[in-house]
């Protein structure tokens, strides 16, 4: 069984330790973890993970944020991977920070990179894992507090967090979406 995993965010340095690229840091992370290195493919950084005879495909999209779902499509296409083991994981500011929430489906909530992965699929029905980082900034502030780095009180909770989600991304490979939200939402 084949799944794509893809962790929103956007390339370069500029962009590396913010709250918009949490995507990037939960697979990275995972990565490191299991001694494999993404490569710069079409589209983004892609690295294979291999879990209980499952082969995860890992997606961080070089296509900036707003143009997420032409690297989601693409990979699926290549990879030959069934809408179902799409697992997408996006930071949320309507959840406090660091609560971590599966859902099999639901609407893009603002968020750019699932409205163009939305657009390009042509469907809301495929997985994504929220990670809150609340919404401590002024109004009509949302774009520098997505893109300005974390505190020192997030990044000390950071590490937790993120091995969460990676039991989280091993979960849906394994079980599945709606016994993972079992196990995991709401803790």
């Amino acid at each position: 069984m084949k799944y794509l995993i893809t962790g929103l965010g956007n390339p370069g340095a500029a962009y590396e330790n913010t709250r918009h690229n949490i995507g990037f840091k939960i697979l990275d992370a995972l990565a490191d973890a299991s001694n494999i290195v993404f490569s710069d493919k079409r589209y983004g950084y892609v690295a294979e993970y291999k879990f209980k005879a499952r082969t995860l495909i890992l997606l961080k999209p070089t296509t900036y944020m707003n143009l997420s779902g032409q690297a989601v499509n693409y990979w699926m296409k290549q990879e030959n991977i069934a809408l179902e083991n799409l697992l997408i994981i996006n930071d949320d500011l309507a959840l406090p920070m660091g609560t971590l929430r599966l859902k099999p489906k639901g609407g893009d909530a603002g968020h750019n990179g699932l409205k163009s992965i939305q657009e390009t699929l042509g469907t809301k029905d495929y997985a994504r894992l929220r990670f809150g980082i609340g919404d401590n900034f002024r109004p009509g502030r949302q774009v520098d507090y997505v893109l300005s780095e974390w505190s020192k009180e997030e990044k000390t909770m950071l590490p937790e967090r993120i091995d969460v989600c990676i039991r989280i991304i091993q979960s849906f490979s394994t079980i599945g979406v709606e016994r993972t939200m079992t196990e995991f939402n709401g803790k």
